[in-house]
């Protein structure tokens, strides 16, 4: 389905909803670091194009003291089904399968998770 185009300043059209904000976490294995940053220096054209159609934008990935931080905005309708979508793609499966043993999950992540959701606290409009 094609999204419609309305023009900016429409008078009878509400303002966009503003896109949902994500910040995730998860540790580096300290061993690692050097292929996981030559890896993102080049993300393969392909996964970078599931990451769009899944509805992602602003998608970043911070390091700090062994700690990876993504940051991401969500701006479709269907959140679970754009991920869903994301972990059927084969070539964003094969990306997966090169950097998840570079990672392990927080301790505090519940069980299964593995990038753990952080609770937004704070934002300025």
């Amino acid at each position: 389905m094609t999204p419609m185009v309305v023009p900016a300043g429409s008078p009878d059209v509400p303002a966009p909803a503003s896109p949902r904000r994500v910040a995730q976490v998860i540790r580096l294995r300290p061993e690692a670091e050097a292929d996981y940053r030559r890896l993102h220096a080049a993300v393969w054209p392909e996964v970078l194009d599931q990451i769009r159609r899944s509805n992602l934008r602003n998608y970043s990935i911070f390091l700090r003291d062994g700690l990876l931080i993504a940051y991401f905005e969500y701006v479709g309708s269907n959140y679970a089904g754009d991920l869903a979508a994301m972990a059927r793609d084969p070539r964003t499966r094969e990306w997966w399968q090169l950097t998840d043993p570079m990672q392990e999950a927080v301790d505090t992540a519940a069980e299964g998770e593995w990038w753990a959701p952080f609770e937004e606290v704070f934002h300025t409009p």
